[in-house]
């Protein structure tokens, strides 16, 4: 199975799986290797109280973006978990969806280091919402489970 293809396949099944992600409803837009981009779609129990993306939605989107570049750029059988996330929010996400497009900047034998950037989308157009940065740890591939 080509590299990419399997990459993907990972990240969309570890984004399915039961548990968080799936539950917010995350969309896999790209997987290449070393980047991912992930969607949310706005939706009521997703925003704060003034109608805009609430950070922590933001923040964990980051969170799974940085991890899945990262899992993207490791050898087979080995994903990354987050060890550190810092999160700079710069403008409100009140669009339609937040994309983070995340991107492995720094690939260790156990530490790695991703950047995001989440971007909320309105009528075709992207702004810039929040940046962060992900320390990542290599570890092994756990058994998935069934979803």
């Amino acid at each position: 199975m080509n590299d990419d293809i399997a990459a993907r396949a990972l990240v969309e099944r570890v984004t399915s799986s039961p548990g968080y992600t799936s539950a917010v409803g995350t969309q896999v837009a790209l997987v290449e290797r070393g980047s991912v981009h992930l969607r949310l779609a706005r939706r009521p129990d997703l925003l704060q109280f003034n109608g805009h993306f609430h950070g922590g939605v933001i923040a964990g989107l980051a969170d799974h973006a940085a991890g899945a570049a990262v899992t993207t750029a490791l050898p087979p059988g080995r994903i990354a978990v987050t060890v550190d996330l810092h999160v700079n929010y710069l403008s409100p996400a009140s669009g339609e969806a937040i994309v983070a497009k995340a991107r492995a900047v720094r690939m260790g034998a156990s530490i790695c280091v991703a950047s995001v950037e989440v971007m909320t989308t309105a009528d075709g157009q992207e702004q810039l919402a929040a940046i962060a940065t992900a320390t990542l740890r290599a570890v092994d591939l756990p058994p998935l489970q069934p979803g």
